[in-house]
């Protein structure tokens, strides 16, 4: 049986099927929810049901915890109408811009960036290309129903191509055949565009910190380069955080875009530095403190680790003054979660 979804404070409207999530209507329809993994692990779909009944399916506590569950929040990926729901959402204007679809894809090439890291190209079909916003991310479609996510580390452009950064989990489905079987002109299915992580307009133009961890770097060098195409001159400096040198695997490419973005500015910090790093260390959000005590007038969008974004949005916005909705994310989990989810 269908049911009617409201969302507030917008009043759009739509219709969520038998069994069908409320988050992958929202999807199917292109309203546009904020989301990120799909797979209640993250939390970024997290929103109030003010009317109507739901069931909620398996989720993470880091989530949605049991005090948010009782006062009324749940996980749009989550949760099933049990009739007509009204909830309340801030919706993302564009995040249902491009239609979702399966298309296959050929690896072009796999380059090492470093010893846990690839990129991956991979050629879409030219007749039917892939339309999507720098910060997006695609699925690989593996048997049995799993899911794989990543996202896109190219702008959008006129190429049949987009590039993938995919760090190796031991053990992980498929990062394991990525490292040790995945050859050139393999064909692989793939899904999307999917997430609402990309760069905003703003008309006051206010400072970005671009603040990403390993391979949290993947969306924020497509947003870079959509920057550099657009000709965007909005202030914008990047915080890029690893344990050891090796995991900022492009670096070399971020110091080749400062000297042609004067508007970029970037900030390499190491958590386990080695003797002779003479950068910053310690956790990369905390540098962005120490330098922006008061970002009351900042935009910022954090990508990375779980571990990092929480922290990130929770001190900046508590200890720095950042407003909440200034703060955009997508905090990447891994193979260790439940199918769908970043890794």
């Amino acid at each position: 049986m269908n049911h009617q979804v409201t969302v507030q404070p917008s009043g759009h409207q739509y219709t969520v099927q038998a069994e069908e999530t409320l988050l992958a209507a929202a999807i199917r329809q292109s309203v546009g929810l904020p989301y990120g993994c799909q797979d209640g692990a993250c939390g970024s779909c997290k929103c109030k049901l003010l009317q109507g009944e739901i069931a909620l399916g398996p989720h993470q506590l880091k989530a949605l915890s049991e005090a948010e569950r009782a006062q009324g929040f749940i996980l749009a990926c989550r949760a099933t109408a049990l009739s007509d729901v009204v909830i309340e959402s801030h919706e993302v204007v564009g995040a249902g811009e491009f239609p979702v679809k399966k298309m296959p894809a050929r690896v072009s090439s796999i380059t090492h960036l470093a010893p846990d890291v690839v990129r991956v190209m991979l050629q879409l079909p030219a007749a039917d290309p892939l339309r999507y916003r720098a910060g997006q991310y695609i699925q690989f479609l593996l048997p049995g129903g799993v899911r794989r996510s990543y996202s896109m580390a190219n702008a959008p452009s006129e190429s049949p191509q987009i590039e993938l950064h995919l760090r190796h989990m031991p053990g992980g489905r498929f990062t394991d055949h990525v490292f040790s079987a995945m050859k050139e002109k393999e064909i692989q299915r793939i899904e999307g565009p999917f997430g609402s992580f990309f760069l905003r307009e703003d008309p006051e133009r206010k400072p970005m910190i671009f603040l990403a961890s390993g391979t949290g770097f993947a969306p924020i060098k497509a947003m870079l380069e959509q920057m550099q195409a657009n000709a965007d001159t909005r202030p914008v400096t990047l915080y890029w955080g690893g344990r050891k040198l090796p995991d900022l695997y492009l670096r070399d490419w971020v110091e080749q875009q400062c000297a042609v973005m004067p508007n970029l500015r970037f900030v390499p910090v190491l958590s386990e530095a080695d003797a002779g790093w003479a950068g910053r260390t310690g956790f990369v959000h905390q540098a962005v403190m120490a330098d922006c005590p008061d970002l009351s007038g900042h935009a910022v969008y954090a990508c990375g680790a779980p571990v990092m974004v929480e922290a990130a949005q929770r001190d900046f916005t508590t200890l720095c003054r950042l407003p909440e909705d200034a703060f955009f994310a997508d905090a990447f989990t891994t193979e260790a979660d439940k199918a769908g989810a970043k890794a």
